[in-house]
């Protein structure tokens, strides 16, 4: 008799997990029953658009019901590999990070799939030769956000006879947004002789970094009429050496970023920054539903990329005020 009561009351808890996530939540219960687990490592905190991300994910976890066990992987790749082997020891159900960098993900992928555990990359790629090792990747065309940033500029010099010179502050060395963002851009500019990329290095994706390294392109090249800048944060801090050496950031030299974070925005309203392409950071919905139908095992792409749009100043003026980021 408590053999039968036990079992009655296991199938009465089974039911309530599964139906109190609310209408649209059924693929959130896990494989075996009950809540589904995913463990999730993010790059850091290095950015205005990296919070977002963060909370992005953090709330459409709790809105799906999903159990999300987060790591911060302070911009170091070791701790995120760390953070993927703590979560196969969890044996938890599904697997997203973000990767620092490209390289270097193999071994502890190919884990998580003896594991049987499915991994999902979300917001940056990895360079794997082999495509079984994650189930798909949900994420921004970097390399055409580079494109449309060297397109802007292409049109708006078109009147210049040149040279136009331009200095670039690159995202952190190795990662999917710098490479391509830096590819994509060198494409649509190499087409041109004017342009030329007189200073290129890398600030980490961090405002600090990006004022000392565009302070000291201020000092080795006197002559710069655009900065390109692979995120928002890194142009914010380009801004304070601009104005630190007494030019006009918008004016003296145009600059370019990449993000569309409301700081961003809000410099490029101001007329401080010329031209911004999006990179929506709110990428948890999608990521919540592409966890819930792997673990269904539906198909899904290999390849989910977000839409985004680009931004001049009076286009930023116009949708400041509604900014989620």
């Amino acid at each position: 008799m408590l053999k039968k009561i036990s079992a009655l009351v296991l199938v009465g808890v089974t039911a309530v997990a599964l139906t109190s996530c609310g209408k649209g939540d059924s693929g959130t219960a896990a494989p075996g029953g009950g809540t589904t687990t995913m463990g999730f490592s993010q790059v850091g905190a290095e950015s205005g658009w990296r919070t977002a991300n963060t909370k992005s994910v953090q709330d459409a976890a709790k809105t799906a019901g999903i159990d999300l066990k987060f790591s911060d992987a302070q911009q170091k790749q070791e701790n995120q590999i760390k953070a993927i082997r703590s979560y196969i020891q969890q044996k938890v159900d599904v697997i997203a990070f973000s990767p620092v960098v490209e390289s270097g993900w193999d071994t502890v992928l190919k884990e998580a799939k003896n594991a049987n555990i499915p991994v999902i990359l979300t917001d940056r790629s990895v360079d794997s030769a082999d495509k079984t090792l994650y189930k798909t990747f949900l994420g921004s065309d970097f390399v055409e956000e580079g494109r449309k940033a060297g397109k802007w500029l292409t049109e708006e010099s078109k009147s210049e006879a040149g040279p136009v010179n331009i200095v670039e502050l690159q995202g952190t060395t190795g990662s999917a947004p710098a490479n391509d963002r830096k590819s994509g851009f060198a494409e649509v500019i190499g087409a041109d002789p004017k342009f030329k990329i007189v200073a290129s290095q890398s600030g980490d994706f961090t405002r600090a970094k990006g004022k000392e390294v565009m302070e000291a392109f201020l000092k080795s090249n006197p002559d710069i009429d655009v900065l390109y800048a692979h995120n928002d944060d890194m142009a914010l801090g380009a801004i304070e050496a601009i104005e630190g050496a007494g030019k006009v950031p918008g004016k003296d030299i145009k600059i370019i970023s990449v993000d569309a974070v409301k700081d961003g925005m809000q410099a490029l309203a101001d007329g401080k920054i010329s031209y911004i392409v999006e990179c929506s950071p709110l990428l948890g919905p999608q990521l919540m539903d592409l966890a819930k139908k792997v673990l269904a095992k539906e198909d899904v792409p290999a390849r989910v990329v977000t839409e985004e749009t680009t931004f001049t100043q009076e286009q930023a003026k116009k949708v400041l005020a509604s900014r989620q980021y």
